[in-house]
């Protein structure tokens, strides 16, 4: 049974970013989650049963977002913020996973500040974000924007998981949508305003460490295409792997059975 765990603080010049931690193991795992409605942090417990496999060789820490987010904030930010995190707690030679727009600071981090990153897995993200990808992006911000909790939920729940997944779950996400305050919502829309023009396709290459590229054929947010890109531009990389996943949609971290024990097998691999 694993224990309740406890919501912790990093803070370094004025700004704070919450995180919490669990297992016991002597490799550090650092997760870092995508765009959510809500933060993870709500979650804690149930991220930590979810990985509790992993938790005899890896001591497991989960990033939040800053708290004091401007009104304007870039992934570039973001990306310093949470490499200076990982300073501040102390933590170098990571073994990072970065899920969706985690994916896309984890790749931030590796490329600028290569000393904090031992292996890399990057699940459900993409290098650049099109216009056309940014049309989805668009359209939760103005529902975040107008106030819509429950519009918004829908929407984002039908793009991240099949449908079969999303439709025994809506009622679900309804009751979710209840507890959202404002500034959650304000919060959602500056996180996914940061993703309009990003793309850092063309440093991939100054990725060194070995990485783990997880896709699915069936993503409705990024598109598969978008793991295979990563993956070509680190083709060089002899430590560089990719698996794509068919049926569990944008959210197979959350959907695919194995993808923990495959996260595992990569990082035993690679010690």
């Amino acid at each position: 049974m694993t224990e309740h765990v406890e919501i912790k603080t990093a803070k370094w010049d004025g700004a704070e970013m919450d995180y919490f931690c669990f297992g016991r193991g002597k490799e550090t795992l650092v997760i870092v989650p995508g765009l959510s409605v809500q933060s993870v942090m709500g979650s804690a417990d149930a991220v930590a049963q979810q990985y509790d496999m992993l938790t005899d060789d890896y001591t497991v820490f989960v990033l939040d977002r800053r708290k004091d987010l401007p009104a304007a904030y870039s992934m570039q930010d973001m990306t310093e913020d949470t490499a200076r995190a990982l300073q501040v707690l102390e933590l170098k030679q990571v073994n990072l996973f970065g899920a969706s727009q985690g994916g896309m600071i984890s790749m931030g981090i590796a490329i600028r500040h290569p000393e904090l990153v031992k292996n890399l897995v990057l699940g459900s993200t993409s290098s650049c974000v099109t216009d056309g990808q940014f049309a989805l992006f668009d359209k939760w911000i103005r529902l975040a924007k107008d106030g819509d909790a429950e519009a918004l939920y829908l929407a984002f729940g039908e793009a991240l998981y099949p449908k079969e997944v999303f439709e025994a779950s809506q009622e679900l996400l309804k009751d979710l949508a209840k507890t959202v305050t404002d500034e959650e919502l304000r919060r959602f829309a500056v996180m996914a305003m940061a993703l309009k023009g990003f793309d850092i396709t063309e440093e991939l290459p100054k990725i060194r460490c070995p990485t783990l590229v997880i896709g699915s054929e069936d993503d409705g947010v990024v598109g598969g295409e978008a793991s295979r890109i990563i993956a070509e531009r680190l083709s060089k990389n002899p430590g560089c792997a990719l698996f794509m996943y068919d049926g569990y949609g944008h959210a197979a971290y959350d959907t695919a059975p194995d993808y923990r024990a495959r996260i595992a097998s990569f990082l035993a691999g690679n010690e």
